[in-house]
């Protein structure tokens, strides 16, 4: 029973997936990271079979990369764009450690949030454009459940920034020895996978991802001193949208007849 709590607690948390309301107790935190790249998955089979529709009924490349920019947003609630868009804020304000903590829990958004969420939407969309070919596009698809892998990876391993706020309660509560053997087996099967549909892009990408997590854990290190569920959501925009990118580079290699 705590387990399926817990998968209802990840959903409830990290979705806006309806599912059903109870209260939640200690016990039931200890898990809950487990199933965090659940929400991935179901992301991942989303964009998946939006790619099946439009090539079915002859949907447009601008109306498929508009809603399949879209789709992890509507699962998420645009959850850790909130992370991300208060983050960089944060990090462009150049003050103190101490103030850039309060501008992370500071509702209001500034110039810089809008400005690299604008730019990093541009990026994603043109690199997310021109990933056509579907073993390429489970390849990305794979890439938001590792994503959430290493993010679920860094709640457990890395210090937090502040003793308050939801991920330092996960922190708290979590089983870290069981979130980790849970979460590396759930990684280990989805670099499986990417390698599989495709050795060279799938390389690329789970290199991408490993390089991406390291940026995060020296940024918030030496901007933060340890990380908050504000950075969390960063991290995660930043390693998706990294491997959309390079990704569709590997993409590019493959089609102009490189023997890799």
């Amino acid at each position: 029973m705590h387990i399926l709590k817990s998968i209802i607690i990840a959903f409830s948390m990290y979705s806006k997936i309806p599912m059903p309301q109870f209260e939640w107790k200690e016990e039931d935190m200890k898990h809950v990271l487990c199933f965090f790249p659940w929400i991935g998955i179901v992301i991942g089979l989303c964009l998946y079979f939006w790619r099946l529709l439009c090539d079915r009924f002859g949907i447009r490349n601008l109306c498929y990369v508009f809603i399949g920019t879209a789709i992890p947003l509507l699962l998420t609630g645009g959850f850790h764009v909130d992370g991300f868009m208060d983050t960089m804020d944060a990090f462009h304000s150049y003050q103190p450690k101490e103030r850039k903590l309060e501008i992370l829990k500071d509702s209001h958004i500034g110039a810089f949030a809008v400005i690299m969420l604008a730019v990093y939407g541009l990026i994603y969309m043109g690199a997310f454009s021109e990933i056509t070919d579907k073993n390429i596009l489970q390849v990305v698809c794979a890439g938001f459940v590792l994503a959430r892998v290493l993010s679920g990876i860094g709640v457990v391993s890395f210090p937090s920034a502040k003793k308050e706020g939801m991920l330092y309660l996960f922190q708290d509560h979590a089983d870290a020895v069981i979130v980790k053997a849970a979460l590396s087996v759930q990684g280990a099967l989805c670099i499986g996978f990417m390698l599989w549909r495709s050795l060279f892009a799938g390389s690329v990408a789970v290199i991408t991802a490993f390089a991406v997590f390291g940026y995060y854990k020296y940024r918030t290190k030496k901007e933060l001193g340890g990380i908050t569920g504000d950075t969390a959501g960063y991290f995660l925009l930043l390693c998706e949208g990294a491997i959309v990118v390079m990704t569709n580079v590997a993409n590019v290699l493959l089609k102009s007849g490189i023997n890799i």
